[in-house]
């Protein structure tokens, strides 16, 4: 974390679905920024929660741009209706405006809070895992396997949370008031989302005011884990323009 001014903002990077802090080491194009992150809180149940705890990692900061991928892009999102000041940009990857999973899958998820915990580790977790993979991952930049995906749930979302997280966005929809979100807004594609596909994208691009897109290809949902330079790449340069063309919320 580096302070900053208004000049050059605060790249604040929301964790994903698992909570964890992001690792900035393997996004060497952003390493030019100020950097902040942190870890999800346990025990928030609502995505306006999350939000609230959000604003609060960000108070002290008169300039900032909210990154988040997936849960973390929902949660930039929501924080980024409030239009709080101070706020640059966003860049949202992987995430919705809308819950796009099917009821089923929205339903079964929701059970993990009542599961054992064996059958939330070796049961919903190896599902979950198997849903955020996607063909291009084995050969990536940094190639990951389904067990990584795993295992990074296992070491950082206890099964409470897990399922307080799919509790706060099953009815989350706020397609509707995408256009109070007047910052610079990318939206970050990757090209084979199983898990929020791509209709999710299209709501962003087509309802945020400022948003542009970038589809990388060969890309799977977690493509900051497995192509970081092409994700902090296609960051950096909005982030580059976005400084001159942009001032603060006040």
């Amino acid at each position: 974390d580096v302070s900053t001014n208004d000049a050059t903002p605060t790249v604040v990077a929301i964790p994903c679905f698992s909570g964890a802090p992001w690792d900035f080491a393997p996004l060497s194009d952003l390493h030019g920024f100020p950097l902040r992150t942190m870890r999800l809180p346990e025990g928030v149940s609502t995505v306006d929660g999350y939000a609230d705890f959000v604003a609060g990692q960000v108070k002290d900061l008169a300039s900032y741009v909210l990154v988040g991928d997936s849960f973390g892009a929902v949660l930039g999102l929501a924080l980024a209706l409030r239009q709080p000041a101070g706020l640059r940009a966003l860049v949202l990857s992987g995430g919705f405006a809308a819950n796009p999973l099917p009821q089923w899958k929205s339903a079964m998820a929701g059970l993990a809070g009542f599961l054992p915990d064996a059958v939330y580790r070796n049961g919903v977790l190896r599902f979950h895992a198997s849903q955020l993979a996607s063909t291009f991952d084995t050969t990536a930049e940094v190639p990951q396997r389904k067990s990584d995906y795993r295992s990074l749930f296992l070491e950082n979302t206890p099964r409470e949370s897990y399922a307080r997280r799919v509790s706060a966005v099953r009815k989350f929809d706020v397609r509707a008031q995408l256009g109070h979100v007047k910052v610079p807004t990318l939206v970050l594609t990757p090209q084979d989302d199983r898990l929020v596909g791509h209709g999710a994208a299209r709501d962003l691009v087509d309802g945020l005011p400022a948003a542009r897109e970038v589809v990388l290809p060969e890309t799977g949902h977690m493509f900051r884990f497995t192509h970081p330079h092409a994700y902090g790449n296609a960051t950096a340069r909005f982030l580059e323009e976005i400084m001159t063309e942009t001032p603060a919320q006040a």
